[in-house]
């Protein structure tokens, strides 16, 4: 089991002492690596009964067109980059904060694909020219 407990090595590499074993409330997840694909989701039960939606794979992004001030629906093609791991990118994993190329454009995903259960986005295109004005 993955936890998020302290470690057991102290500063100057001794071990410490464990005062107690794990417990559930300490427990962690592997982290989600949402890659381009067919939609696929995976529901888990979290802390005090909740649900999170992990996107395992996901096709389409909720595009923002801060222009027209709507969402559009894109098909994503490819990650072009991905300031969270630069392997992330060869990969076609999806974090936040990734560039994505759409048939719209490319945009920067805002959501936690990992975690929210889709992928949101801000088109970066319009992001710049709504700047200059």
């Amino acid at each position: 089991m993955l936890t998020q407990s302290k470690d057991t090595r102290k500063i100057s590499s001794g071990t410490r002492q464990l005062h107690r074993k794990k417990r559930l409330y300490e427990r962690g997840n592997m982290p989600t690596l949402t890659r381009i694909g067919e939609r696929r989701i995976k529901v888990d039960r979290v802390r005090g009964g909740n649900t999170k939606i992990r996107t395992l794979k996901a096709q389409t992004a909720n595009v923002y067109d801060p222009a027209d001030k709507k969402f559009k629906k894109a098909n994503i093609k490819i990650v072009s980059n991905n300031p969270a791991n630069r392997h992330y990118t060869r990969s076609n994993i999806m974090t936040k904060g990734a560039i994505i190329e759409t048939d719209i454009g490319k945009a920067r995903i805002t959501s936690r694909p990992g975690q929210d259960g889709m992928v949101n986005a801000v088109l970066m295109e319009a992001e710049a020219t709504s700047e200059k004005k």
